[in-house]
């Protein structure tokens, strides 16, 4: 009933697509700030979430070793975005065209922000699938709800001790800092336990489909084996 594991799967792949989109969305809502009560957050936080959900999907599925490749292809396809919005930003208007500040709030990301913002992405999507991974491994299966959670706040912790320090010192008061971060924290594992119940029938429906239920052991965790599969 497993299926070869050097192949990807059609729910693997629009898994992924979703993953990529989630991510490009996150960077176009993120131009917007919010408030959620008396605490201002930025429009990412709508959509972002739902990308350490997958990463949560498609680890307790298909393993390590795709959830790697899928982080990386997110990476790469956000980059490509961020890149043809900047460059598109840098050329000059159209003779008629009147829009160039609202254009450049949306498109023209500050190389300081881009950084930032890839280089959290990265390391909490890593530490959210290394730990989801290895609580697996070590619960025998068992206990999703719990390694879906830890995982994910982990992951979020990372990216955003990350990302607000690197993008923000200097900008943002620095004694507004660590409640910003602990805000994200919160309100982001505050969405992913919502809608918890739906993420575990997810999980279950697709582990059905595919006849998958990967453990990933004796494996390289190291991130650059991207085509290890």
């Amino acid at each position: 009933m497993k299926r070869n594991s050097e192949k990807v799967s059609v729910l693997f792949l629009l898994f992924s697509i979703f993953f990529c989109v989630c991510l490009i969305a996150a960077n176009l809502l993120g131009t917007k700030q919010i408030a959620v009560g008396s605490v201002s957050l930025t429009g990412g936080l709508i959509v972002f979430p739902i990308s350490y959900i997958i990463n949560d999907c498609v680890c307790e599925v298909w393993g390590y070793k795709k959830t790697r490749m899928l982080i990386w292809v997110g990476f790469i396809m956000n980059f490509f975005f961020v890149m043809m919005g900047a460059l598109c930003d840098w050329i000059p208007g159209a003779s008629y065209w009147s829009n160039d500040e609202g254009f450049h709030a949306i498109f023209g990301l500050a190389p300081r922000i881009a950084f930032a913002s890839f280089l959290a992405f990265l390391s909490g999507s890593f530490v959210n699938a290394y730990v989801m991974s290895r609580m697996k491994i070590h619960s025998e299966g068992r206990n999703f709800p719990l390694r879906a959670v830890v995982s994910s706040i982990l992951g979020e912790m990372t990216d955003s001790i990350i990302f607000f320090p690197l993008a923000f010192w200097g900008v943002i008061p620095t004694s507004e800092l660590p409640m910003l971060m602990m805000w994200q924290v919160v309100l982001k594992t505050t969405y992913e336990v919502l809608v918890l119940p739906l993420t575990i029938r997810v999980v279950n429906i697709v582990k059905r489909y595919e006849g998958e239920d990967t453990y990933d052991k004796g494996i390289s965790y190291n991130v650059l084996k991207v085509f290890n599969l």
